[in-house]
């Protein structure tokens, strides 16, 4: 019997840290990147990696080789992994936690490490404030400033958890409770089923009759190290990896204020409450109730708002931003929804950093019912991408329309590219090459912490250019690591609403930007929003629904979104700066 299971979470965060350490340590970057791989496949396994080493299978799993199954196998029969034993002794594994600070490489964190023995953040900032990095070589007083910056960026974070990982293991949970005897329904709710970009914590609501199955089950979950709380009908754990989940158990006739309760905000509900109030009626988690004492029970949330006089309103709108203002006029917005994407239009293959050819990436977006795929590849001065030339893009359009050819018309196959914007605001290809082009998308990836006003200038300048029509991940904010750049969005998207230029909801939930508030503000001002996943791989292209659910949380509607328009009148839109179509 093995001594531990390890998540799949779990075992990518231990490569990832491996590769975090030896990168710090400055090793050779295929070690690193090997570890990098093998961590990405293991986050992104829809099997259970534990189930697949008891099947002998591990090196089925892309990316992990012989010597990291080897390293999976001694983990999963020992609970111990000998090489990150003999790593930690020779390096503290505190360094990992300084590339969490803003612009703070790990090159950086090895020469600081090296030169003054610095371990954490706090001895980090210690030796900043008093003048000690700036003498060392490559350093020199505003990158002492900037690193000061960072770590006050980084103070600011909370302990919240990204959606990204906190929405999959919530699903899983769910599927897993969905199975317990006499369970009518369970859900997510709080802030992950708003959408909020991170979350304190998990919270699931279930309709039973009777709660002892389900809360059995919750608890047993083989991942839970220690249950907070047990009761009836609630109780709270905490899993391996540092998750906390809370589960509450309703008789059915009652599931529906318990789940509207549940899912908040705090300020939805208390104006909620506030027009009950003003009805004569009392609301909370168990049922509006009447003057005399007398229940009306709601079994959903439909007939919750129904006797509040509201039409329903989208978990997303919940937040106190006028929605039920907007609901009482009836005026609440037709919401996107996932459905309504026809097109993925920023994905890469492995003409850059992507790990599918052309024709598998149609593949994988066609059997995913996309409509329309665009090969947005990196161009080349983005070096670690390994992005095209404009020398490559003929060689490039050759294979595209070989995989159309061989695809038929089942789904159109765009070129496109991500062309890099440089530091002065030129772009990485000539105007002749980007006017050969399909669609032409325009992303910041360096020199982010450039000031405000030469940043926004650069950002201008690119949507001036008379051949992009779509801004990638605008900020280009990392979460949760990397703050955007300071932009003048304001200034941004007049420029893009006059330009015809569309701003890109990035769907990866690591990037999540443009963010709901500015989608929102932008759609308001008749801008026009695409919503892409940035695929590198066929299952990055299932995280579109975060991007969606960004717009929804923004209050667009798919009529803002070029990507839900149908094929003919994408074409025609894009007519207007690449008149070869």
């Amino acid at each position: 019997m093995p001594a531990k299971h390890f998540s799949n979470e779990q075992l990518a965060d231990t490569f990832n840290l491996i590769a975090d350490l030896l990168e710090i340590k400055g090793e050779v970057i295929y070690k690193v990147l090997a570890y990098r791989k093998a961590a990405e496949s293991l986050a992104e396994l829809n099997q259970d990696a534990y189930d697949i080493w008891q099947a002998g299978k591990l090196t089925d799993i892309p990316g992990v080789g012989k010597a990291i199954a080897e390293k999976i196998d001694e983990l999963f029969s020992t609970g111990k992994l000998g090489f990150m034993e003999k790593l930690t002794a020779e390096m503290p594994v505190s360094l990992a936690e300084m590339l969490q600070v803003p612009d703070l490489g790990p090159k950086k964190i090895g020469l600081f490490w090296k030169e003054l023995g610095i371990t954490s953040i706090s001895e980090l900032e210690t030796a900043a404030r008093a003048g000690k990095l700036r003498t060392l070589p490559g350093m020199g007083e505003k990158s002492e400033a900037r690193i000061l910056a960072g770590i006050e960026a980084y103070k600011r974070r909370s302990e919240r958890i990204p959606i990204g990982q906190a929405y999959p293991f919530a699903q899983r949970l769910i599927a897993s409770l969905r199975q317990a005897p006499g369970v009518v329904t369970v859900e997510m709710a709080g802030s992950l089923r708003r959408g909020r970009i991170t979350v304190g914590d998990i919270d699931i609501l279930a309709a039973a009759t009777d709660s002892t199955a389900i809360m059995d089950r919750f608890l047993s979950d083989r991942e839970v190290v220690r249950v907070e709380g047990k009761g009836d009908t609630k109780s709270s754990v905490e899993y391996a990896h540092g998750l906390r989940a809370q589960l509450w158990v309703h008789p059915p006739e009652r599931f529906g204020t318990a789940w509207q309760y549940a899912t908040g905000s705090k300020e939805h509900n208390v104006r909620l409450r506030e027009l009950a109030l003003k009805q004569n009626l009392s609301l909370s988690e168990h049922a509006l109730t009447r003057p005399d004492g007398s229940e009306i029970l709601c079994a959903t949330e439909d007939e919750v708002y129904a006797a509040l006089g509201l039409p329903f309103i989208p978990p997303e709108l919940r937040e106190d931003r006028g929605e039920i203002q907007a609901a009482l006029l009836g005026k609440l917005p037709k919401l996107i929804e996932l459905q309504d994407i026809q097109s993925e239009l920023h994905a890469h293959t492995t003409w850059s950093d992507g790990h599918l050819s052309i024709q598998e990436l149609a593949e994988a977006a066609r059997d995913r019912g996309r409509k329309l795929i665009v090969v947005s590849d990196h161009s080349a001065s983005l070096a670690i991408t390994g992005g095209l030339t404009a020398q490559d893009v003929q060689k490039q359009r050759q294979e595209i329309q070989h995989a159309q050819k061989s695809l038929g018309d089942s789904i159109v196959i765009l070129q496109g590219i991500e062309v890099e914007v440089r530091a002065d605001g030129s772009l990485d290809f000539p105007d002749e090459v980007l006017a050969e082009l399909d669609i032409v998308t325009a992303s910041v990836h360096t020199s982010l912490r450039q000031p405000r006003q030469q940043i926004t200038e650069r950002m201008l300048k690119a949507i001036q250019n008379p051949h992009v029509d779509i801004i990638g991940h605008p900020t280009g904010r990392m979460l949760p690591n990397r703050e955007g750049a300071d932009l003048d969005l304001e200034a941004v998207m007049k420029a893009a609403l006059e330009n015809q230029v569309a701003l890109e909801i990035n769907a990866h939930p690591a990037r999540l930007d443009l963010d709901d508030v500015n989608a929102r503000h932008f759609a308001e001002m008749g801008g026009l929003l695409t919503i892409n996943t940035d695929a590198h791989s066929a299952s990055d292209l299932d995280l579109m629904h975060f991007g969606v659910t960004v717009a929804r949380r923004g209050w667009v509607e798919a009529s803002s979104v070029i990507n839900t328009w149908k094929i003919p009148k994408l074409l025609e839109w894009l007519k207007r700066k690449h008149p070869h179509f």
